[in-house]
């Protein structure tokens, strides 16, 4: 396994056998069950598979969000090679905006809701980065968690948009055993926000079961889901969602094809997760 820091390295290998296929999993590293789900998937459907492991602090909100991040390229790097990953990319800051860096990707209206209203600014960070990273690895697919559903229907759109010669592949939410979808940011919490941070999945199983029962009003979907939530002493909440799997626009009346999503507080960690109901349309 090459494990380099430079954009020259990276493009060298990627190019010493230029017919062969390439999977690329972007990642900010700390790696868990979710991320190595996502190389096993590449290293299934492609030749060589790329990993970059690269806290992008361009799409932080909060200084004190980006200095927590949990950081273990060592282990990372050992997990990677279990994995039988072939090139992985850990460049400092400077290799990926160098001095008088000053180009970067804004998508309009599907990153103006959810984490979008939550987090300005966040989803021109995370187009930007993974732009330069299709543009360095030259992907022939492309590897991303269900987890962070409007991050994956940003990149598609981006992908559209700019016409990057790729395919996007997004693979389901790792979760554990009781329920708790696998994050990084898992890490961080205390022994009792642990297990209040389940009240997410909680609140999602909720309103899944409603719909289910042909309760499908939107609004009476995210009700279902903030009362959960609220309910839970140690969680803070930001957002719950029921909208448009595609457009992100929050939907109202019946909702046959829905994104149930959130965003909560368990002390100073804020989760993510969510469910597409219905099935879901490129």
């Amino acid at each position: 396994m090459i494990v380099t820091t430079t954009v020259q390295e990276v493009r060298a290998a990627r190019r010493d056998d230029p017919w062969l296929t390439w999977g690329l999993i972007p990642t900010m590293g700390t790696l868990h069950e979710g991320h190595l789900s996502l190389v096993r998937r590449a290293r299934a459907e492609n030749d060589r598979v790329g990993v970059s492991i690269f806290v992008n602090p361009i799409q932080f909100n909060r200084r004190d969000d980006l200095d927590a991040y949990p950081r273990q390229l060592e282990r990372d790097c050992e997990l990677l090679r279990t994995e039988g990953v072939d090139l992985v990319w850990a460049p400092p800051e400077d290799e990926v905006y160098p001095p008088g860096y000053q180009t970067y990707v804004d998508l309009e209206q599907i990153t103006l809701p959810l984490e979008g209203a939550s987090r300005p600014g966040h989803f021109r960070g995370v187009a930007t980065v993974v732009a330069k990273l299709f543009n360095v690895f030259e992907p022939t697919r492309a590897y991303f968690g269900q987890k962070d559903a409007q991050q994956a229907a940003v990149l598609r759109q981006m992908v559209r948009d700019l016409a990057f010669n790729l395919e996007m592949v997004i693979c389901p939410i790792v979760r554990e055993p009781d329920g708790l979808a696998m994050s990084s940011r898992n890490l961080r919490l205390k022994s009792d926000e642990r297990q209040a941070a389940l009240v997410l999945h909680r609140a999602l199983k909720a309103a899944e079961s409603e719909w289910q029962q042909g309760r499908r009003e939107a609004g009476h979907l995210r009700t279902t889901m903030q009362q959960v939530i609220e309910a839970e002493p140690l969680a803070r909440l930001d957002y719950v969602s029921a909208a448009d799997p595609i457009s992100l626009q929050e939907l109202a009346g019946n909702a046959e094809h829905v994104l149930l999503s959130m965003a909560v507080f368990i002390g100073a960690v804020r989760l993510i997760d969510n469910f597409v109901l219905g099935g879901q349309t490129e």
